[in-house]
């Protein structure tokens, strides 16, 4: 099986690890590949279902999803770590956001509803989280806001991340192969 993420980015300089103080270099952020729902697809079914890229996916020309970034607030840092994750939209708010999609006023679009489309390791179920798709300046991908919840990832979206649990999440991703 592969590894379902990619590492997003390294943290600038060194940190010590938590547990024993050793100099580490610790990522700052993961990328799931593809939503969730197709990931054990064949590739004749990805062929003949799928249309995907970095940044969109559509499957079976009825189901649409965006990748964007869920991003956790580091505690007692300046830095955030990111997901970068899969979130559906429904075909309205799909256009709506590729018909603005190279459009400088595409910040001005309204957040639109989204279910979270990625199976995040070492968390309870986030499939069919409820979310708020951002649109940001074109380049950057969509901001995923995760409805206020007791969900231990939304928690740690409004409250912050520590750093070993960034680490945790390092070992757990880096391990899954």
């Amino acid at each position: 099986m592969m590894n379902r993420f990619k590492q997003k980015r390294k943290h600038n300089t060194k940190c010590a690890c938590s547990v024993c103080q050793t100099p580490i270099d610790t990522p700052l952020g993961y990328g799931s590949l593809m939503p969730t729902y197709i990931e054990n697809f064949s590739k004749k079914d990805m062929k003949r279902r799928v249309f995907l890229t970095d940044d969109i996916c559509v499957l079976d020309e009825e189901h649409f999803f965006v990748n964007g970034c869920l991003e956790l607030p580091i505690i007692g840092e300046d830095d955030v770590f990111t997901w970068n994750v899969w979130v559906s939209l429904s075909a309205d708010n799909f256009f709506r956001m590729l018909d603005a999609w190279e459009d400088p006023a595409r910040v001005g679009l309204e957040p639109m509803f989204g279910w979270f489309s990625t199976d995040l390791p070492d968390y309870p179920d986030t499939i069919n989280l409820k979310t708020n798709v951002h649109i940001r300046e074109v380049g950057m991908r969509p901001f995923i806001e995760l409805e206020p919840t007791d969900h231990p990832l939304a928690a740690e979206q409004r409250e912050g991340i520590t750093r070993e649990r960034i680490e945790e999440l390092a070992r757990i991703v880096e391990s899954d192969v």
